[in-house]
Parts: C-alpha cells; sequence; structure tokens
C-alpha cells in the first residue's frame, strides 16, 4: 500500500488528494493544525484519513507533499526531520518559488529522505479545499527541481507518481524555474496589482474611473485580486530575480514614453506588431500559471427568474459555469451577462445551447 501524506490540503493538496484517493494501492492522509479543517476534509470525503498529528500524517509515508504557503516550507521540513521517516520517503512542495526550499532541504534532509522541489503549473480563480478537482492538472505542466545529486531513481519515482495527474511533468534547475516564473506569473501579478491602485488613485478625486472600468479593465487586472499573504511570501522569496525584472519592465515602459515624446506612430505600431506576433505563437489550450477564463456573453431581458432558467439549462446538461456576472441590467432594457467557463469546450457547448433562446456573443 503506498501512503501519501498531504500537508495543506487547499486547492492544491486537495486536488492532488483527489487524483489518488480511491486509487486501488493507495492511502492518501491530510494534514492540518486546524481540527475542524480536518473535520472539513473527512467531510468532503478529499482524504482517506485526516490528523492534526504531524507524526501520525507521516507514520510510513512513502511520499510527503507539502502544500502550505512558500514562506513557511523550511519550517515544515524542519519538523519532519524530527520525525522518524520511512526510509526511501520523498519529500517535495508545490511552492511558485524553488530555489530557496530546493537549496535549503539539501543541508536539512537527512540521509534515506529525498527532497524535491515541485510545481504544478495549475490554478484556479478560487481557492481552498471546496474548489479542488481531480482535473486542475489536466495538461497542464507540472516542474520538478531535483537539486544536484537526487539519484535520478526517486526522481523517476515521483514523476510515475505524478503522471497520475495527467499533468505533463518537466524537470528545470530551480534557478532557472524561478526566473521563468517571475517573468510569466509573479511579474504580471505586479503589473495589475500596481495598475490597480494607479487607477484606485484617481478614483478617489473623480469616481467616474470605478464606473467605467468594467469589461477589459477589469478582465485585463483580474490577478490583482489574488491572496495578499500567499503572495507576500511568493514576491519576497523571489525579491532578486523581481528586483531585476522590474529594472527591464521600466526600460520597456521608458521606451513608450520614448515614443509617446516624439510622436512615434510608427514606432507604436511596431511595439504592437511584434508583441502581437509573439502572442499569437503562445500555446493557447495548455493550462498556466495565470488561470484562463473561456467566456461568451448573453443578451438577456430583465425578466424574474432569467438567470435561473439559463443556469439550469446548463446545469441539466452538465456543463459547469465557472462564475457569472451581470455587467448591465435596467427596466426595459436587455441586460448583458457574462458566463465564464474553465475550458474552451464548456464555453462552445453552452453557446451553442443558448444561441437557440438568446442572442450569444463570444
Amino acid at each position: 500500500m503506498t501512503k501519501i501524506a498531504i500537508f495543506g490540503v487547499g486547492l492544491i493538496g486537495g486536488s492532488l488528494a483527489l487524483c489518488y484517493k480511491g486509487k486501488p494501492d493507495f492511502t492518501v492522509v491530510g494534514h492540518s493544525p486546524n481540527p475542524k479543517s480536518v473535520e472539513k476534509l473527512l467531510k468532503r470525503n478529499v482524504v482517506d484519513a485526516a490528523t492534526t498529528s504531524m507524526a501520525e500524517a507521516v507514520d510510513g509515508a512513502d511520499y510527503i507533499f507539502l502544500c502550505v504557503p512558500v514562506g513557511m516550507l523550511e519550517e515544515y521540513v524542519q519538523q519532519l526531520m524530527k520525525l522518524p521517516l520511512k526510509s526511501g520517503c520523498i519529500i517535495t512542495d508545490v511552492g511558485s518559488t524553488k530555489a530557496s526550499i530546493t537549496e535549503s532541504a539539501e543541508t536539512i534532509v537527512k540521509k534515506g529522505v529525498y527532497f524535491i522541489g515541485g510545481h504544478p503549473m495549475a490554478g484556479s480563480e478560487r481557492h481552498g479545499v471546496e474548489a479542488a478537482s481531480s482535473h486542475l492538472f489536466e495538461n497542464a505542466f507540472y516542474v520538478l527541481t531535483p537539486a544536484e545529486g537526487t539519484p535520478q531513481t526517486e526522481v523517476d519515482r515521483l514523476t510515475e507518481l505524478l503522471k497520475m495527474t495527467k499533468a505533463q511533468v518537466v524537470k528545470v534547475g530551480a534557478r532557472e524555474h524561478d526566473d521563468i516564473v517571475g517573468a510569466i506569473s509573479h511579474l504580471p501579478h505586479i503589473i495589475a496589482v500596481a495598475l490597480v491602485n494607479q487607477v484606485r488613485g484617481y478614483n478617489e478625486s473623480n469616481p467616474l474611473y470605478q464606473n467605467l472600468a468594467a469589461g477589459g479593465f477589469r478582465d485585463i487586472t483580474r490577478i490583482a485580486s489574488s491572496e495578499p499573504m500567499i503572495w507576500r511570501d511568493i514576491l519576497v522569496n523571489n525579491r532578486q530575480v523581481l528586483l531585476k525584472l522590474l529594472t527591464d519592465w521600466n526600460l520597456e515602459i521608458s521606451r513608450f514614453v520614448e515614443l509617446l515624446e516624439n510622436s512615434d506612430g510608427e514606432g507604436i505600431v511596431e511595439q504592437f506588431r511584434i508583441a502581437g506576433e509573439f502572442r499569437s505563437q503562445l500555446p493557447e489550450r495548455r493550462k498556466g500559471m495565470i488561470t484562463s477564463l473561456f467566456d461568451i456573453y448573453v443578451d438577456i431581458p430583465d425578466h424574474p427568474g432569467i438567470i435561473g432558467q439559463i443556469t439550469t439549462l446548463l446545469g441539466n446538461e452538465r456543463i459547469n459555469l465557472s462564475n457569472i456576472q451581470i455587467i448591465e441590467s435596467r427596466e426595459d432594457v436587455p441586460g448583458i451577462l457574462r458566463l465564464s467557463f474553465r475550458n474552451q469546450e464548456d464555453a462552445d457547448r453552452a453557446g451553442e445551447l443558448l444561441k437557440g433562446p438568446y442572442e450569444v456573443h463570444v
């Protein structure tokens, strides 16, 4: 029987648990220091067993997943090293920064136990174990950052285990990982927060900014609503990479300042052209660090029960609706309903289903 212990059974930890729970010869144990959280895990049937005891959780464990905030990873590894772990046990994490924990673990982990850094590059606009799904990692990259000297046999063991999540496992150096993820995820989060706060400042003297900042502005800054405490740990942990990235970002902005100062229309066109060319080459349907949402827009009359009718139609066809928003709804004027889905297939099916009774826009 293969035992998997998971510390921090939220969105990521819970989704990992669901990938293994119920499989032949697997048992999944969840850990939380909070007794109420343990009760919730058992009630939601996410794990086979749950406990507040670290020793009980890791007793006989073949694999230990640390799904706790980045700032707590080193502390957890230190605590685990005080416990009698099974020989050959693999400890891995799911943090979005890798260099610091990988280097730290090299000095902490005892002989006969292996630490292999991990980062599933998938997420959701929702948080907590309530949002956990066994499908979260499908078609996503799952990055492993084994330290030098880690036996290939152990890397292969973890790789085979992770293939059950239906993710694509790739191996990358820890520092290279932090450079890349800093650019494609951490930096965009900083930019989104800074942009929203800039507009918030303008809004203090003119509330029209907030009123008009719907649609596109809200969409491109969606990640500014990410969990503050989690991002505090990530950004501080990866600060050296981000300081360089922000210097490079300032150079890009300076280029636009110069183009505008010189009224260089051709230069502006060229910047948009090369950006569009590169963006068109990016994978469209692979999951990534920043969660994709696939939206359709439905013109609806302002009648009682209309939203319920639409959600019932989708539910009857087992189309999973991720989010719903009324953009505008006034008496005698059609409202606009934005329906968000986690994948293009569901969005396409919903569009076809609703085209009959309603006017649908993509």
